[in-house]
């Protein structure tokens, strides 16, 4: 448990692209409560709104965009779908990806973060993140004053995860990053198949790789949570696998399409 005496630390949320922080923030709800004052999970949104036209392609289904609720056409925040990055279905293009780094660097300013988490699209934009403050001088834009805005990470929480592309991404992972990294794969993932995420834990330095038998999700079994909870509060002990995860209830969005 927490001293009340002092503020719980700070995990960075980071949704999956056609999300947003109210909809990630209901999808993984379960794990919320159960950190209970332990950790806060600060949820953000990505600055990018998309538009129909970026999501064109990506999928044939209206759930595919993350939930039910997010509508390419509300002008309700809460509904409105967002990415870190636009892309194709090619996955070549990055359009927008130095913006988000500038959000995120205002935000790193303003809080201290213990670690970061993300799902999908935002658990590679998470650990590009993580690696960039390891080396914050590769892309100058991201300084202030000619500092870093924030201190490495303690940890990074990649579910469903995979290597942004292009030669930004490319230059922050040259030497690949040290931050402990914990990847959750899962076994039925059929948005981000093993392969591809396996690129991105190649450059994990400090990684530790969990699976789970469901698909495009953040995993919410008892076991799960509880896992989840010990590692963020010590990324670096000693934590029992969860085992095999429940493929009944996906937890952040099974069928989010994937965009990078």
């Amino acid at each position: 448990m927490s001293d009340s005496s002092f503020p719980p630390p700070k995990v960075l949320m980071l949704h999956g692209y056609s999300q947003n922080a109210t909809i990630f923030n209901k999808r993984v709800a379960a794990l919320r409560k159960s950190l209970g004052n332990d950790i806060e999970l600060v949820f953000v949104d990505a600055p990018h709104v998309l538009q129909p036209v970026d999501l064109t392609g990506l999928s044939t289904t209206s759930d595919a965009f993350g939930a039910h609720e997010a509508s390419a056409t509300s002008e309700d925040p809460a509904l409105q779908p967002r990415g870190w990055w636009l892309t194709d279905p090619t996955r070549t293009r990055t359009d927008g990806l130095e913006d988000s780094l500038a959000h995120l660097r205002d935000i790193l300013r303003a809080q201290r973060f213990e670690g970061v988490f993300g799902f999908s699209q935002g658990a590679a934009m998470a650990a590009l993140l993580a690696a960039l403050l390891e080396r914050p001088h590769l892309h100058p834009p991201f300084l202030v004053d000619g500092e870093p805005p924030h201190p490495p990470l303690k940890f990074c929480v990649a579910a469903s995860g995979f290597k942004v592309a292009g030669p930004l991404s490319a230059a922050i992972f040259s030497e690949g990053y040290t931050t402990p990294t914990l990847h959750i794969l899962g076994r039925n993932d059929i948005l981000v198949v093993e392969e591809r995420s396996r690129v991105l834990i190649n450059d994990s330095l400090g990684k530790r790789v969990e699976e789970h038998d469901g698909g495009h999700f953040v995993p919410s079994k008892a076991s799960w949570r509880t896992f989840l909870r010990a590692y963020m509060l010590n990324p670096t002990s000693e934590i029992p696998s969860p085992g095999s995860s429940s493929v009944s209830q996906p937890g952040s969005g099974a069928v989010t399409p994937l965009a990078g």
